[in-house]
């Protein structure tokens, strides 16, 4: 039967603002959003069995029906009324629960695949339509751009050209759950949301608009988050932030020696995730 390998790319939060709770239980966001060149690997092979097997074997992350992998791939074959299955294999090289993506890139890439194995030509506004039902970031990975990223992250704009910059990630492996973060954001009355330029010509200009609401709930609970931050603009970091809810702290920074040179020193005897990677 058919199959394809695909890369399923991990995301970093240039920015993100949380305007306000809505009805629903969801918050309004303004994000800049970017991929990065950490992937996980992800192998799809259509069967004749109409069952859907995900592996991934990685702790925290569901095999079988409780992985949105998993509900990716269903929302295809039933849109298709197709009586094939569907074994996919993940292997994870993004952390999991760690504010870049992950599992909503997973099933954005499983989308795409069984969108192209099932030869079904669906556009991919269409997938991004489909892709929200799952998890708010999936449509950022469609989209595949830069993007400025409102409502719950649905409504996406293409941002102007940035400049490609190395980028530190490091994972101080505590664990930070969403739901959490937002439950006990105290949102404020706030002002005018700053403007974004419309022009990013250096990594300053990119370091200018870094901002995590987010931060105000995650650093006081886990102060190490603000330690690895602080630790990479002393070691060179034009600038330095917490990606998503955390608690992943990320670094730009000018050239791949000095990034890499950073994450010997952080990492040194801590048993920390760190990957130098370059934006996408």
């Amino acid at each position: 039967m058919k199959s394809l390998t695909l890369k399923a790319p991990a995301k970093i939060n240039y920015r993100l603002d949380v305007i306000g709770r809505r009805s629903d239980g969801y918050h309004d966001l303004r994000m800049v959003m970017q991929r990065v060149n950490l992937c996980d690997e992800i192998s799809i092979t259509l069967t004749d069995e109409p069952d859907i097997t995900v592996t991934c074997g990685k702790n925290g992350v569901p095999d079988g029906p409780g992985n949105i992998a998993w509900k990716a791939a269903r929302e295809l074959l039933a849109l298709a009324e197709s009586k094939l299955g569907a074994i996919i294999h993940i292997t994870k090289n993004i952390p999991v629960a760690a504010g870049l993506g992950g599992g909503s890139s997973d099933a954005a890439t499983v989308l795409m695949g069984m969108n192209e194995l099932l030869g079904l030509g669906l556009s991919d506004q269409r997938l991004m339509e489909i892709g929200v039902k799952l998890g708010a970031d999936v449509p950022f990975f469609i989209f595949k751009k830069t993007a400025l990223a409102e409502g719950i992250g649905e409504h996406l704009k293409a941002m102007p050209d940035m400049p490609a910059v190395w980028v530190l990630l490091v994972n101080p492996g505590v664990h930070v759950s969403t739901a959490w973060v937002y439950k006990n954001l105290q949102l404020t009355n706030r002002g005018e949301l700053a403007k974004l330029p419309y022009f990013y010509g250096s990594i300053e200009s990119i370091c200018s608009i870094l901002s995590n609401d987010l931060e105000s709930v995650t650093i006081p609970a886990f102060p190490v988050i603000a330690d690895i931050k602080n630790t990479m603009l002393r070691l060179g970091a034009a600038g330095a932030m917490m990606s998503g809810s955390g608690p992943t702290v990320f670094g730009l920074f000018r050239d791949k020696y000095s990034a890499e040179k950073a994450r010997e020193a952080l990492v040194d005897g801590t048993g920390w995730f760190a990957a130098t990677v370059q934006t996408l």
